[in-house]
């Protein structure tokens, strides 16, 4: 079997080398890099998924219900069952792979898994062009709502002692610098800090312990919940999954971001402003 460190999220490359080897049929790789870098060449047997044409940005219900309809058609059309281990990969731990990632756990995939670094970190891997057929599936959810924000949960906890809004936009962004959004600004109370600080200079998330002295500095208590966001629910799910493997137990990636948010005009916004240099 594979075996994952730092929360069970993350596998390396030998991983792919042994474990992988090993276990062929009950690990399915999925490429999320866009198609024209997986037909130029991705792992052997890897299927192909890139999340970024399939944004949704509506947390109503009606919204989220046909968020989980997508999943299920997407996941179903990836031959997915619950029965496997899938692992999602792109050139390094970006907010592709960890967006598919967040979706199939939030959709009650249980063995969700990361290829840290991905393909930058894997260069004796061997990439083909070929692709096999896939067979769908009726991929069956069992939803973990605990992993999803919606814009309703966000406005009813705003002001909680026991729960973090985490900002993992860019500075621009945050200080409403660049405006992506009918409004510019923040969600009140947010904490904020780029997402790409998660990372090392590899592209590979950052060690477990390293993540969570960082996200303690900036005043994130494990003890909390912690609710990241971004513009579209990308960036996110890569703090996501940071937060995750740092040892945060309660962690929901907000859905509709800045996108929804800031498209709001009944939704509160604080406009932080940067502090004036010495």
């Amino acid at each position: 079997m594979a075996t994952a460190h730092d929360n069970d999220f993350l596998i390396d490359s030998a991983w792919l080398a042994a474990d992988r080897a090993g276990a062929a049929d009950g690990i399915v790789l999925i490429d999320t890099r866009p198609p024209a870098d997986y037909w130029a060449g991705h792992l052997a047997g890897a299927r192909h998924f890139d999340p970024f044409p399939f944004h949704h940005g509506d947390t109503s219900e009606g919204g989220l219900r046909e968020f989980r309809g997508q999943l299920i058609w997407i996941f179903s059309a990836l031959g997915l069952t619950g029965n496997e281990t899938v692992a999602f990969y792109e050139n390094d731990s970006g907010m592709r792979a960890t967006r598919a990632a967040w979706a199939l756990e939030y959709i009650g995939h249980p063995a969700v898994r990361i290829l840290d670094g991905g393909l930058r970190n894997a260069a004796n891997a061997p990439l083909v062009t070929a692709a096999a057929p896939i067979m769908p599936t009726n991929f069956g959810a069992t939803l973990r709502e605990d992993a999803l924000a919606s814009h309703t949960y966000i406005v009813e906890h705003l002001g909680h002692r026991d729960v973090q809004i985490f900002d993992v936009r860019s500075d621009e962004e945050y200080y409403g610098e660049r405006v992506r959004a009918r409004h510019g600004g923040a969600i009140p109370g947010a904490i904020h800090r780029d997402w790409t600080h998660n990372l090392d200079a590899a592209g590979k998330f950052k060690p477990a312990a390293q993540l969570r002295a960082e996200f303690a500095a900036l005043g994130l208590s494990p003890e909390n919940e912690i609710i990241p966001y971004c513009q579209g629910g990308y960036r996110s799910a890569n703090a996501y999954i940071a937060l995750r493997v740092a040892g945060y137990p309660r962690v929901r990636n907000y859905l509709g971001s800045w996108g929804e948010w800031g498209n709001r005009d009944d939704f509160p916004i604080e406009r932080p402003r940067r502090k004036a240099s010495a």
